[in-house]
């Protein structure tokens, strides 16, 4: 089983900013100090806005604070009907019947590519600022930042979002900038931030499913759709390896899908589907998440579906491979309180029909609104902010209000209180 996706990038985004007051520091992302003249270094984030440089700092309150289950803005797209809430989570229902753009046939198109997958419950790379590279959003201006999608959501361990990012854990009087909330791939683990659960596919009707992907770093950028046809057959399919029962049985189907995470491992036309129980790679949060140290999650590269293959071979029936991986999603998620992982995983077999490595054609789309809303932060509006660092989000309940620092372009005020979190420096 192949699959490329952004692991590297996570792992090293998910290190700690050091602290600008060590002059030992050899990490090698400046950011701009006191007068814009000063070069701190980071390896958690680019800082939106530095010290001396052109852009305001809005306060804190310019950024509303709303859980994952508040209210959002209407955001122009292909749907406009208004989601309603159920259990936290807007139902795919309630956005109305799809573009007929999502299910036209592009089967002769000429655009060809195949699907790898994974879930590592990582923070996604498309959560961490920057200004633009590797395919995040550009967060030189306001219009900028909105232009790029903002920043994709990331939620804490029990699945509430958080912030993508605060200020620094190094503010002090005469420094401010800006860090990505940790990565629980990282130190952090529980305390740390996750990829939010309804990020899982979830089927339109029978035909069409909605899902998020690592794209290829050389052809695409965080929040950008596409269209994908599958056309029966696998990545390394030849005359003495057919297509299997399932690649057959997806044929036809269609898929939209919108880049939250960029891997420079993965190759121009493919795209790494997120899915629960997909293979947890090489940096694994989501056995953290559910508390699976003693779970079974397969291959790591592959997930359920290779290891079913180990005990079924690999010309087996539809219906084997479909029984196998939703047992192994049973057992892994059945009593882990995150339903939607096992949504997700049951996805796979049933609708994706448990088709190893597929192939589609393909073509970039406008989004559609129900991907917009759960990947669009509703937290971290604008591209600057006054929250405070925090170094464990797990306690965090939705509604709760943010701590917040009092800061100018030129630093930050420190009470002795909030140094001792942590937050800043004195």
């Amino acid at each position: 089983m192949e699959a490329g996706y952004a692991d590297l990038v996570n792992k090293c985004e998910a290190t700690s900013t050091p602290d600008p007051s060590d002059p030992n520091s050899s990490e090698s992302t400046p950011i701009v100090g006191p007068g814009g003249t000063q070069e701190i270094t980071s390896s958690e984030s680019t800082p939106i806005v530095g010290p001396g440089g052109t852009q305001e700092i809005t306060s804190s309150e310019s950024t509303p604070i709303v859980g994952p289950g508040g209210t959002q803005e209407e955001i122009s797209s292909s749907e406009t009907v208004k989601p309603s809430l159920e259990n936290g989570f807007p139902s795919i229902e309630s956005y109305g019947a799809p573009p007929a753009e999502y299910t036209k046939d592009i089967l002769s198109n000429g655009q060809t590519g195949w699907n790898s997958r994974y879930w590592d419950a990582c923070k996604p790379h498309c959560s961490w600022i920057s200004n633009g590279e590797e395919g995040k959003t550009d967060t030189t201006t306001q219009a900028s930042y909105e232009a790029g999608m903002t920043t994709a959501r990331n939620c804490n361990i029990h699945d509430v979002e958080v912030p993508t990012f605060t200020l620094g854990h190094a503010v002090q009087q005469y420094w401010m900038g800006y860090e990505g909330t940790n990565s629980a791939c990282g130190e952090a683990k529980d305390k740390g931030v996750f990829t939010c659960t309804d990020m899982a596919p979830i089927a339109v009707n029978d035909t069409l499913s909605y899902a998020y992907v690592a794209g290829p770093g050389s052809a695409t950028s965080c929040g950008k759709c596409f269209h994908l046809q599958y056309n029966g057959s696998f990545k390394d399919a030849s005359a003495n390896n057919a297509a299997k029962a399932t690649h057959k049985a997806l044929k036809g189907k269609h898929m939209v899908v919108m880049t939250s995470n960029i891997g420079h491992d993965v190759e121009v036309g493919q795209f790494d589907l997120m899915v629960p129980g997909g293979g947890v790679g090489a940096f694994d949060a989501l056995s953290v998440q559910v508390n699976g140290a003693d779970v079974n999650w397969g291959a790591g590269f592959g997930g359920f579906l290779t290891e079913c293959q180990s005990k079924l071979g690999y010309d087996n029936t539809l219906e084997s491979y479909q029984t196998c991986v939703k047992e192994m999603c049973d057992a892994a998620f059945g009593n882990a309180g995150l339903p939607n992982l096992l949504r997700g995983c049951h996805w796979f077999a049933d609708w994706f029909m448990a088709a190893d490595n597929p192939t589609y054609n393909w073509e970039e789309v406008e989004c559609p609104q129900y991907l917009i809303d759960h990947y669009m932060t509703t937290i971290n509006k604008e591209k600057s902010n006054n929250y405070a660092w925090h170094t464990d989000w797990s306690t965090y309940k939705a509604g709760d209000p943010l701590e917040t620092l009092e800061c100018t372009d030129k630093g930050c005020e420190c009470p002795d209180e909030m140094a001792a979190k942590g937050a800043c420096k004195k």
